[in-house]
């Protein structure tokens, strides 16, 4: 007699720390590619990097909010992050004076559709890490935290371009600032503006979620520790330009001023230990204890 054999299939829980650590695993390539002795900057590279952080910001998103909820979140910096990056190189507010180069890639009116694009993965991992300092894991958002979680949000994003604008800008040459600036040829402006816009995107989230209640977060297995991964790897991929031989000892900004390219790199990878090690690290002391099921499987736990 023929003897059946039910095998079932796995449910959408266990598959979710594999399609995350699959993302993380890209992402981590493209940082890899970057420092390797015949790499040189290319759209193709940027490219591998956004788009592994919008997969996690997407994937991760609809896990706390749902399909609907991430959807809005991806809307309002899309939105917000392109009109205020357009008004900046109009008019010069929030962010100075400034003009993207040909390595960004193709451009929707006068910014790159790559930038756009990295808005929604680095702002999703930013709010992320927020909630955890905070404690905002629940299941609302009211009250005071309506202000202190975007307001912190902002400064978790902004850290990170503050560790990487002079990299990008002053030795990459992915964009240029007209009139250089005190922070390795980055003018305070542009960190000022960053402040601005990614706490608007926070703040209209933040008041979508208070007042929709079905895009509230979902507690369930929401693997807080993916979060923290992915924005360790960021940081930990701007420490690894260190070791990558660079072409020339000194750059110039636009205004002329030369920066010695090892100072520059130094700087951010200081900025990526102490600054972002420092927001990582806070989020992982308050990651809430994940449930029994998670505790039984170290690897999904851990994502």
């Amino acid at each position: 007699m023929a003897s059946t054999v039910c095998l079932s299939k796995p449910s959408p829980h266990a598959k979710f720390p594999i399609a995350i650590a699959a993302v993380l695993a890209l992402y981590l390539l493209g940082r890899v590619i970057e420092v390797l002795p015949f790499s040189t900057p290319s759209t193709p590279i940027i490219a591998l990097e956004v788009f592994s952080a919008l997969a996690f910001a997407l994937a991760h998103g609809a896990r706390h909010y749902g399909l609907r909820g991430i959807a809005v979140f991806a809307g309002l910096c899309l939105v917000i992050g392109n009109a205020l990056e357009n008004l900046g190189i109009l008019t010069g507010f929030p962010f100075g004076r400034y003009e993207f180069l040909p390595l960004m890639g193709p451009q929707f009116l006068h910014v790159p559709i790559l930038l756009g694009l990295a808005y929604v993965g680095m702002a999703y991992v930013s709010w992320t890490i927020a909630r955890l300092i905070l404690g905002a894991t629940g299941t609302r958002i009211a009250g005071v935290q309506l202000i202190t979680l975007p307001l912190l949000a902002s400064f978790v994003m902004t850290a990170w371009d503050f560790a990487q604008d002079p990299v990008w800008s002053t030795l990459l040459h992915a964009w240029r600032w007209d009139n250089g600036g005190i922070w390795f040829g980055v003018p305070p402006s542009n960190f000022a503006g960053w402040l601005l816009t990614v706490f608007l995107i926070y703040s209209a989230f933040a008041w979508y979620l208070r007042y929709t209640p079905d895009a509230r977060p979902q507690p369930l297995a929401p693997q807080w520790g993916s979060s923290i991964l992915f924005y360790a790897l960021c940081a930990g991929g701007n420490v690894l330009q260190l070791v990558k031989t660079q072409p020339a000892l000194t750059v110039a900004d636009p205004a002329g001023r030369l920066w010695r390219t090892a100072s520059i790199l130094q700087a951010s990878a200081l900025v990526s230990v102490f600054v972002m090690g420092s927001f990582a690290l806070l989020a992982c002391l308050h990651m809430p204890k994940t449930g029994l099921r998670e505790k039984q499987n170290p690897f999904a736990a851990s994502i």
